[in-house]
Protein backbone atom coordinates (compact mmCIF):
# COMPACT_ATOMS: atom_id res chain seq x y z
CA UNK A 1 0.00 0.00 0.00
CA UNK A 2 1.43 3.14 -0.43
CA UNK A 3 2.28 6.18 2.08
CA UNK A 4 0.13 8.87 2.07
CA UNK A 5 -0.05 11.20 -0.99
CA UNK A 6 1.64 8.91 -3.13
CA UNK A 7 -0.42 7.99 -6.13
CA UNK A 8 -0.19 4.16 -6.55
CA UNK A 9 1.62 3.40 -10.41
CA UNK A 10 -1.00 2.17 -13.19
CA UNK A 11 -0.20 -0.73 -14.91
CA UNK A 12 -1.59 -1.61 -18.46
CA UNK A 13 -2.39 -5.22 -18.38
CA UNK A 14 -2.59 -6.66 -22.18
CA UNK A 15 -3.52 -10.36 -21.90
CA UNK A 16 -6.20 -12.30 -24.21
CA UNK A 17 -6.63 -15.46 -21.55
CA UNK A 18 -9.40 -14.73 -19.37
CA UNK A 19 -7.62 -17.20 -15.83
CA UNK A 20 -4.14 -15.73 -17.07
CA UNK A 21 -5.31 -12.19 -17.04
CA UNK A 22 -7.23 -12.76 -13.88
CA UNK A 23 -4.01 -14.61 -12.46
CA UNK A 24 -1.51 -11.18 -13.65
CA UNK A 25 -3.87 -8.29 -12.24
CA UNK A 26 -4.14 -10.22 -8.82
CA UNK A 27 -0.97 -10.72 -8.01
CA UNK A 28 0.49 -7.06 -9.76
CA UNK A 29 -2.51 -5.43 -7.04
CA UNK A 30 -1.66 -7.67 -3.93
CA UNK A 31 2.19 -8.28 -4.39
CA UNK A 32 3.23 -5.54 -6.59
CA UNK A 33 1.09 -2.71 -5.02
CA UNK A 34 -0.03 -1.22 -8.30
CA UNK A 35 -3.54 -0.21 -9.75
CA UNK A 36 -4.31 -2.53 -13.20
CA UNK A 37 -6.48 -1.70 -15.68
CA UNK A 38 -6.98 -5.13 -17.11
CA UNK A 39 -7.73 -5.34 -21.22
CA UNK A 40 -8.11 -8.44 -23.09
CA UNK A 41 -6.70 -7.31 -26.60
CA UNK A 42 -4.66 -5.56 -28.68
CA UNK A 43 -7.98 -3.29 -29.91
CA UNK A 44 -8.54 -2.01 -26.57
CA UNK A 45 -5.47 -1.81 -25.35
CA UNK A 46 -5.16 0.94 -28.12
CA UNK A 47 -8.00 2.36 -27.10
CA UNK A 48 -7.47 3.30 -23.75
CA UNK A 49 -3.55 4.59 -24.67
CA UNK A 50 -5.52 7.11 -26.89
CA UNK A 51 -7.68 8.16 -23.57
CA UNK A 52 -4.71 7.87 -20.88
CA UNK A 53 -0.96 6.82 -20.18
CA UNK A 54 -0.15 4.01 -17.97
CA UNK A 55 2.99 4.45 -15.99
CA UNK A 56 4.25 1.09 -17.43
CA UNK A 57 2.37 -2.00 -19.81
CA UNK A 58 2.46 -5.86 -19.20
CA UNK A 59 1.60 -7.02 -23.18
CA UNK A 60 1.75 -10.40 -24.58
CA UNK A 61 1.94 -10.81 -28.12
CA UNK A 62 -0.41 -13.00 -29.47
CA UNK A 63 -3.59 -10.40 -29.00
CA UNK A 64 -6.95 -11.13 -30.99
CA UNK A 65 -7.97 -8.20 -33.42
CA UNK A 66 -4.87 -5.98 -33.12
CA UNK A 67 -1.79 -7.94 -32.49
CA UNK A 68 0.63 -7.30 -29.44
CA UNK A 69 3.58 -6.28 -31.91
CA UNK A 70 1.17 -3.69 -32.94
CA UNK A 71 0.27 -2.55 -29.74
CA UNK A 72 4.40 -2.41 -29.07
CA UNK A 73 5.13 -0.59 -32.02
CA UNK A 74 2.23 2.53 -31.21
CA UNK A 75 3.54 2.68 -27.72
CA UNK A 76 6.94 3.06 -28.76
CA UNK A 77 5.85 5.84 -31.43
CA UNK A 78 3.30 7.89 -29.34
CA UNK A 79 4.55 7.33 -25.85
CA UNK A 80 7.95 5.96 -25.81
CA UNK A 81 9.23 6.70 -21.66
CA UNK A 82 6.44 4.17 -21.12
CA UNK A 83 7.95 1.11 -20.51
CA UNK A 84 6.62 -2.52 -21.84
CA UNK A 85 7.21 -5.54 -20.25
CA UNK A 86 6.66 -8.13 -23.00
CA UNK A 87 5.57 -11.44 -21.16
CA UNK A 88 5.36 -13.96 -24.18
CA UNK A 89 6.10 -17.72 -25.42
CA UNK A 90 6.55 -16.18 -29.09
CA UNK A 91 9.81 -15.59 -31.04
CA UNK A 92 10.81 -12.45 -29.90
CA UNK A 93 14.36 -12.02 -32.35
CA UNK A 94 12.52 -9.95 -34.50
CA UNK A 95 11.43 -7.26 -32.73
CA UNK A 96 13.12 -4.15 -31.84
CA UNK A 97 14.91 -3.94 -28.55
CA UNK A 98 14.43 0.17 -28.21
CA UNK A 99 10.69 -0.64 -27.77
CA UNK A 100 10.60 -2.63 -24.85
CA UNK A 101 12.03 -2.70 -21.33
CA UNK A 102 12.40 -6.91 -21.09
CA UNK A 103 11.00 -9.99 -22.12
CA UNK A 104 9.82 -12.94 -19.92
CA UNK A 105 9.17 -16.03 -21.40
CA UNK A 106 6.18 -17.79 -20.35
CA UNK A 107 4.93 -19.56 -18.46
CA UNK A 108 6.21 -16.48 -16.37
CA UNK A 109 6.84 -16.34 -12.52
CA UNK A 110 4.60 -13.71 -11.21
CA UNK A 111 7.66 -12.20 -9.26
CA UNK A 112 9.89 -11.69 -11.80
CA UNK A 113 7.38 -9.56 -13.81
CA UNK A 114 6.50 -7.69 -10.98
CA UNK A 115 10.40 -7.12 -10.45
CA UNK A 116 10.90 -6.40 -14.33
CA UNK A 117 7.79 -3.76 -13.28
CA UNK A 118 9.53 -1.90 -10.06
CA UNK A 119 12.97 -1.74 -12.11
CA UNK A 120 11.26 -0.27 -15.40
CA UNK A 121 9.81 2.19 -12.91
CA UNK A 122 12.58 2.66 -10.81
CA UNK A 123 14.62 3.62 -13.39
CA UNK A 124 12.27 6.29 -14.48
CA UNK A 125 12.42 8.53 -10.97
Amino acid sequence: MPALGLRRKVILLVEDDPATRELYCSALRQLGGFAVVPVSDGAEALRYLEMDSPDAVVLDLQLPRVSGRDVLAEIAAQSPRVPVVVVTGDDTADLDPNHYACVIRKPAHLEDVIAALRKCLASLT
